[in-house]
């Protein structure tokens, strides 16, 4: 079921980089955001359950700050500062 885990999260990131990379989605979407947090949310969880500190630290990391740039991008869609910014 671990490995099972570990896939899920780290499809989610690669595809969010992916779509990225092809121009599909812009790194400051709600969507590119929301497919990090999630991804690396997961493999954090894992790697806090499997004791792997550095696995930890990194998707740890890659969580928080994912999750503050889409709490940035949200509070702006809220205000209506940046009107189209963000666009899927």
């Amino acid at each position: 079921m671990g490995m099972v885990i570990q896939i899920a999260g780290s499809v989610l990131i690669l595809a969010a980089f992916a779509l990225a990379q092809l121009g599909v989605l812009d790194v400051k979407s709600v969507r590119y955001l929301v497919l990090n947090v999630v991804g690396s949310a997961v493999l954090a969880v894992d790697a806090a359950i499997g004791r792997q500190w550095g696995f930890l630290l990194l998707e740890g990391v890659w969580a928080i700050v994912s999750a503050v740039g889409l709490v940035a991008v949200l509070r702006r869609r809220r205000t209506g500062a940046g009107a189209g910014a963000g666009a899927e």
